[in-house]
């Protein structure tokens, strides 16, 4: 009778390669500004929130508030219909010819003050603040962030109301008043967009955002 031989591999047996499973991406938590009611960005302390009507804050720091006319104290609605904080709406025109805006025309609440040019220019002093544009719940706008503390505030592109008949203009850009005159008929302003932000000038019955510092 004829013996077959078997020969076993004496190699250690290998599992297959099993396919791997990518690992979900944990959701990107929005970046949020710093809580509270104020933030100091470069030595000067800004409110966390835009001015609503006159003497009050917006609840939600992406809120854009209500626009005002430069040293009027009505503020107009951001969205329609056209409507001030005293109710009215009949849109004046007529720019205000002061040097700068007056203690008794000034809408911030107790201990706030609408900002000066040098103020405004703190925001974009590249050396010392990161600014970044983003969109937080839907609203784009700016995040500045003080590049020592980490302490930032966010501004909404929240537009502005022309200044020959008060319909609303320019969502998406942000519209930020200072107290500074530049000239007889400009004021300086903060100016921001998808494309860039910078120091402006523009006529003073134009209504835009105020976002106050404290005294």
């Amino acid at each position: 009778m004829s013996m077959t031989t078997v020969v076993y591999n004496s190699c250690e047996m290998k599992d297959e390669p099993q396919e791997e499973k990518p690992v979900p991406e944990e959701p990107k938590k929005p970046k949020l500004p710093s809580e509270g009611t104020e933030v100091t960005i470069n030595g000067v302390t800004w409110a966390t929130r835009n001015l609503a009507a006159p003497g009050t804050f917006v609840a939600d720091f992406q809120d854009f508030g209500m626009y005002y006319q430069w040293n009027r104290k009505a503020g107009w609605s951001a969205y329609d219909p056209l409507i001030n904080s005293d109710g009215g709406t009949t849109w004046d025109n007529t720019p205000r010819s002061d040097i700068s805006w007056t203690k008794e025309n000034d809408p911030s609440p107790e201990g706030w003050r609408i900002p000066t040019r040098s103020e405004i220019n703190t925001l974009i002093d590249e050396d010392k603040v990161l600014f970044e544009w983003t969109t937080v719940n839907s609203v784009k706008g700016y995040f500045f962030t003080d590049k020592t503390t980490g302490k930032s505030l966010f501004l909404p592109a929240a537009g502005n109301r022309d200044r020959n008949n008060g319909a609303l203009s320019n969502l998406g850009h942000g519209y930020y008043w200072s107290n500074t005159i530049h000239n007889n008929d400009y004021v300086y302003y903060l100016l921001f967009s998808s494309s860039g932000i910078i120091e402006y000038s523009c006529f003073r019955n134009i209504a835009q955002s105020i976002r106050c510092v404290k005294e």
